[in-house]
This record gives C-alpha cells, sequence and structure tokens, in this order.
C-alpha cells in the first residue's frame, strides 16, 4: 500500500502537470511552483483554503514589506491566476487577483566608443565571439548556447536559432564582421 500524499504534495504534483501539459518551460514552471509555495508559507496553510483577499493581502506584503520588484510581483500574480483558474478550476478568482503593469523605463543605451570597448574588453577570442555574437544578432545567452556551426548560413548571411524563447525557432541576419570573427 502506498503512503498518503500531504494535500499540499498532491497540489504541487497537479499544478506542475498542468504547467507540463501546457508546455511551459521549465524556468517557468519553477517559478509558478515557488510563487504558490511561498504564498501558502506567508499565510502556513494551503493556497486551496485561501481566498481573495488573501492574495490581496499577500500582494501589499509583496510591494510594501518585501519591496519586491515589479517582475516579481508581476511573476507571482500569474503564478496565483494559473494556480486558482486552472489548477483549482475557479475562473472566477481571476476577477479578484489585479494584475499590475509593470513601470515604463527607458532603456539604458551606450554609445558606440562604448560598446566598441565592451567588445574588445575580453582578452580571449572564445569570449569575444560570444559577446560580440549575442551584441550583434540580438541573441539571448540561452539562444547562444543552443547555437551551433551549422546554424551559421553564410551564403545567405543569416544565423538559424534553434531553441529561441518559448521554443521558436527564426532567422537573425549575419554581419560580414561578425562572420570574420567567427571563423
Amino acid at each position: 500500500m502506498l503512503p498518503a500524499r500531504s494535500p499540499m504534495t498532491a497540489l504541487r504534483q497537479r499544478m506542475l502537470e498542468d504547467l507540463q501539459l501546457r508546455n511551459y518551460s521549465p524556468q517557468t514552471i519553477e517559478a509558478y511552483l515557488r510563487g504558490v509555495a511561498q504564498f501558502a508559507q506567508y499565510f502556513r496553510t494551503s493556497p486551496e483554503q485561501l481566498g481573495p483577499e488573501h492574495v490581496r493581502q499577500y500582494q501589499l506584503y509583496l510591494v510594501h514589506q518585501k519591496h519586491a520588484s515589479w517582475s516579481l510581483v508581476i511573476q507571482t500574480v500569474s503564478a496565483l491566476r494559473f494556480f486558482y483558474t486552472i489548477t483549482l478550476g475557479q475562473p472566477s478568482m481571476i476577477a479578484y487577483i489585479p494584475q499590475p503593469k509593470r513601470p515604463l523605463t527607458l532603456p539604458t543605451i551606450l554609445s558606440q566608443t562604448e560598446v566598441a570597448a565592451l567588445l574588445q574588453a575580453p582578452r580571449r577570442l572564445k569570449t569575444r565571439a560570444m559577446l560580440t555574437t549575442i551584441y550583434a544578432a540580438g541573441l539571448r545567452v540561452s539562444e547562444l548556447c543552443h547555437l551551433q556551426v551549422t546554424d551559421v548560413d553564410s551564403s545567405r548571411m543569416v544565423l538559424r536559432i534553434q531553441q529561441g524563447k518559448g521554443q521558436q525557432g527564426r532567422y537573425v541576419l549575419l554581419a560580414p564582421r561578425l562572420l570574420t570573427l567567427l571563423r
């Protein structure tokens, strides 16, 4: 006979399966499970027992007391919305879990001199090539890590990105100077 699982373990497993069935990335799955677990831990009870007022209190705690970044607050809210609507099957809860807006900030733009200095800083050719590829092709680090020699199409001057965000593939332009550096 199998030992009985705790209600929290069963809920966690059900949410994990719901996320996997919807093909969420491993990082998102981990973040959502952590977000719901921390919510439950804050109130020291199963999230199944918590309602809209608890969610509101927790959001206020994240913003005012924990001083969490807006990215973390938004991610936690998304996790709770998923948990209540999909895992628990309570779509009416979505009305009680407001999705905060991320504050708009202007990006820091480097000058051409600063970019050149940044790209020339690494002493090792391999490191310089990686940094230049990320910058010139606008890649994420994970996309660079999955890049292979066969993904460089020098005849069409494109890079094939196979494992992009959301497991989406795409092509990006290959700058002639980058091709020279990669060779």
